[in-house]
């Protein structure tokens, strides 16, 4: 897939979640797609990244645990959007959220940088196409949840909708600054991408276990969870 592509699709994931938030509102089919992308996520972590990501780089470990305690520190100020949630009340929504905002275009750059960062140790790359579109699924509902939060917080839809976009742009540009560190500084991206790892474990685990309510798992959810895990195991 070239860069380019990747960069559209990118685009158009984060768009197409602003547009869910405008037709569907707090429609429950979206809490169904954060689901799956837990699923998702989960699924190609342990059935293609991670085997492959130990075989390529020492400490692997040690890098998937620096970036969940990173995607800890983030959460810290995104309040949890990565994973669906707005936590914004009627009476405290006269601001822009610039901590929400600027921590989920952070975990975005980062995320992308290691994406195009080819494991030529094996005959394939399908566990970096899996996280790409793994990525893809994810921006979705956080897009949705982005937008939600800047509807709540008293921005203008045409504002919201421009920071949507400039939200967007930021996986792109951590894709292309992955490309020109490969491109002119021969560094390897393996180390980004255990990191990026450790940031998708704690972003898919907790949509997983925030899936149940009073500690009933909702029967629409689990399938859900069910159906990610399937697609990711047969894209394999």
């Amino acid at each position: 897939m070239n860069v380019t592509l990747q960069l559209i699709l990118f685009l158009f994931s984060v768009i197409l979640g602003g547009l869910l938030v405008e037709f569907l509102k707090k429609s429950a089919s979206i809490k169904l797609l954060l689901s799956f992308s837990g699923g998702f996520l989960l699924t190609i972590i342990f059935t293609h990244i991670l085997p492959e990501s130990y075989a390529q780089i020492e400490y692997t470990g040690f890098f998937i645990l620096v970036g969940f305690f990173l995607q800890l520190v983030l959460e810290y100020f995104s309040k949890g959007a990565e994973h669906g949630h707005t936590h914004v009340h009627n009476n405290v929504a006269s601001h822009f959220p610039i901590a929400i905002f600027l921590s989920l275009s952070v975990h975005a750059f980062i995320e992308a940088i290691p994406l195009n960062h080819g494991l030529h140790h094996h005959h394939h790359d399908h566990g970096l196409n899996d996280l790409y579109w793994g990525v893809f699924i994810h921006k979705i509902p956080v897009a949705i949840a982005l937008k939600t939060i800047l509807d709540a917080s008293g921005v203008s839809k045409r504002n919201s909708w421009i920071y949507l976009i400039i939200f967007g742009l930021t996986a792109p540009l951590g894709l292309i600054f992955g490309e020109v560190v490969m491109a002119n500084f021969e560094v390897s991206l393996s180390w980004l991408l255990a990191t990026a790892i450790g940031m998708f474990f704690h972003v898919s685990t907790t949509i997983i276990f925030e899936s149940s309510e009073g500690h009933k798992i909702n029967i629409l959810k689990l399938l859900s969870i069910l159906a990610g895990f399937g697609v990711g195991i047969a894209i394999g």
